[in-house]
């Protein structure tokens, strides 16, 4: 389980879905690190959710290398175009036995630029890519592609269930845990990492009813007993 004293770096953390979640974490308490690029702009992008959230709390911003090397929960929430880029260079700055929670989408652009479906990968989907990525003995997890920025980065609670992918037990649990501190989230194991290739599909389908109806659709799992949201 994860606790404030257990830094939480989200590289490529100055996007919208990045800094939703920055946001989010902060207010649960979380030590949260903003990666990116450039070092100013994370710095720049913490002082903005504190602005937000408030400045008690904990939110720091680094390069990434430096904010992997400060944290073993990371969460990557960076375009697909960049993930294996990112992920080789940040290889040897990951902290033997971290944990990758991976929010990437290989999404294809339609007409007028907007995402309209996903890519073919070739491991199966963008998190089974990033597993072959990172170094050996750090787990990797699929989770929070089907949240939306906008709703994160405001003050609503979120009605939506994030559903988690791992081949790594703890990885899942741990990932889970993080989830249920987002305010109206329940969190489910949706079983092995093979699985989010199902959840990066969804992601492109949610894109596509917010856009033909203006809104920011979530989903839920119904049927389920009580424990499969624990």
């Amino acid at each position: 389980m994860s606790d404030a004293s257990r830094p939480i770096a989200i590289l490529g953390g100055t996007g919208p879905a990045g800094m939703g979640l920055a946001l989010r974490w902060a207010r649960a308490g979380e030590t949260i690190i903003i990666g990116s690029r450039d070092a100013q702009r994370a710095q720049d992008a913490a002082a903005k959710i504190k602005q937000k959230a408030g400045n008690q709390f904990r939110v720091s911003g680094m390069e990434n290398s430096a904010a992997c090397a400060a944290a073993d929960i990371l969460v990557l929430t960076v375009p697909f175009e960049g993930q294996a880029a990112l992920l080789k260079q940040l290889k040897p700055a990951i902290r033997p036995g971290s944990i990758l929670i991976d929010a990437t989408v290989a999404l294809a652009a339609g007409v007028g630029g907007r995402a309209s479906r996903t890519l073919g990968v070739w491991q199966g989907s963008a998190a089974q890519q990033a597993a072959e990525l990172v170094p050996k003995g750090v787990s990797v997890a699929a989770a929070f592609h089907n949240l939306s920025a906008d709703l994160l980065n405001g003050d609503e609670v979120l009605d939506c269930d994030v559903i988690v992918c791992s081949d790594d037990a703890n990885a899942s649990q741990l990932t889970r845990t993080l989830a249920a501190k987002l305010p109206g989230v329940r969190a489910i194991d949706g079983g092995k990492l093979e699985n989010a290739r199902i959840l990066e599909q969804i992601t492109a389908l949610l894109i596509g009813l917010n856009i033909r109806h203006k809104g920011h659709a979530g989903i839920r799992i119904t049927g389920l007993p009580p424990e499969a949201y624990r």
